[in-house]
């Protein structure tokens, strides 16, 4: 899909993404193969996914992976329709993943491979967790290097605007603290660097020559960005093999963004059939130095943006998952089988971002319109056969 619409279409197919994970300890996961379908629905946007996993072991010691996912958008974001139309495109995507255990230590190396019409990403990714002290404590180690191509795409012809890089070094800690209580931490770095715009959003500023009251140029973005993030975890095991799991995770960046994420989930199972989940997320952000909703004049600034996604906003993910397990007790090659749902709620508001679209023709002075909010509905279905 279009460049403008990659972090919807990544947060839709979610939950594909984090199937292909390894989990960690010196034991491998079982021989898997997973089906996967998802839509997102809300900010103009409709976006399916669809996924197949298929994972190996080779050996005790040894397995491989592949996810195959697709996904399609039809629509247009509120922040783009000044200068785009409704679009329709997809992004298919390939990753494979290699997985090794000797003795403690088990290794993780994966590339992936992703294109659409003005865009196409490579990422090689390579991790280590290491299991000490009895087993109780497990250290995991890794990068992550992407390089992709950003184009922008105008009526039949894609003009090519240069590469943007990021690379992602992560250090984390698992501790056992009791034989119920499981804590963690997670200290990641990322720098990016290159054409780090979105080329299909204008900034907007003050302009008495135009009926609207204002006029669009393009964004003009810094070439380099640097971001930090600490994440800390837990997970409670409940008497009646019910759990309770809390995160919260700090974001800050060279552009200026603070963002905080808080969670809570809670997994119930029921006989060895049903394992029913329930979760709550709140997010909040500032927004980066040079963002701004209008602008005093054009040019005003060395760097400039008016895209969403770096304006102050929070949002609220209620969520709740399914599982049914059909083949509880296996059946001759197969160890058991599941079906999922998981169905989400987000709600989105922003402090300074303003709904320019919706409320184009009701006369509002420029920079008085009403600040923008939508809702997201996010439903997933995924089967999964274990060998």
């Amino acid at each position: 899909m279009l460049q403008a619409h990659r972090s919807i279409a990544r947060l839709a197919g979610l939950a594909a993404l984090l199937l292909v994970r390894v989990a960690g300890g010196a034991v491998l996961p079982d021989d898997r193969v997973d089906l996967f379908y998802s839509k997102y629905s809300g900010g103009g946007m409709t976006i399916t996914g669809e996924s197949v996993l298929a994972r190996a072991k080779i050996t005790e010691d040894f397995a491989i992976e592949y996810n195959g996912f697709l996904d399609k958008v039809s629509g247009a974001s509120v922040d783009v329709l000044s200068n785009a139309s409704v679009i329709k495109d997809e992004r298919k995507q390939h990753t494979v993943t290699l997985s090794a255990i000797h003795d403690k230590t088990t290794y993780s190396a994966s590339y992936s491979h992703s294109k659409e019409n003005d865009y196409i990403s490579n990422t090689g990714h390579f991790s280590l967790s290491q299991d000490m002290f009895g087993d109780l404590t497990t250290v995991t180690l890794g990068f992550t290097r992407s390089r992709d191509l950003v184009g922008e795409h105008s009526g039949n012809v894609i003009t090519w605007l240069g590469h943007a890089e990021s690379k992602s070094y992560e250090v984390g800690v698992s501790q056992i603290l009791t034989k119920n209580w499981i804590a963690g931490l997670t200290v990641e770095a990322i720098t990016d660097d290159g054409y780090l715009a979105n080329p299909y959003r204008s900034v907007r500023y003050f302009d008495a020559s135009q009926a609207s009251g204002y006029g669009f140029q393009s964004q003009l973005y810094p070439e380099t960005r640097t971001s930090t993030a600490v994440e800390g975890r837990m997970k409670y095991y409940l008497p009646y093999r019910a759990a309770l799991a809390a995160s919260y995770r700090s974001f800050s960046d060279t552009w200026g963004v603070r963002g905080s994420t808080t969670e809570l989930d809670y997994t119930h199972p029921i006989s060895n059939i049903w394992i029913l989940e329930g979760r709550l997320r709140y997010y909040s952000q500032g927004h980066a130095t040079f963002y701004s909703d209008i602008f005093p004049y054009a040019n005003a600034q060395n760097f400039e943006a008016r895209d969403k996604d770096l304006a102050a906003s929070k949002n609220t993910t209620i969520g709740g998952k399914v599982t049914y397990a059909w083949l509880p007790d296996g059946w001759k090659v197969f160890k058991r089988s599941t079906v999922t749902l998981d169905l989400s709620r987000i709600q989105f508001k922003y402090s300074d971002f303003r709904d320019i679209k919706d409320f184009q023709n009701a006369h509002y002075p420029a920079g008085q319109e009403p600040l923008y909010h939508f809702n997201v509905f996010i439903w997933q279905f995924y089967g999964s056969i274990f060998f």
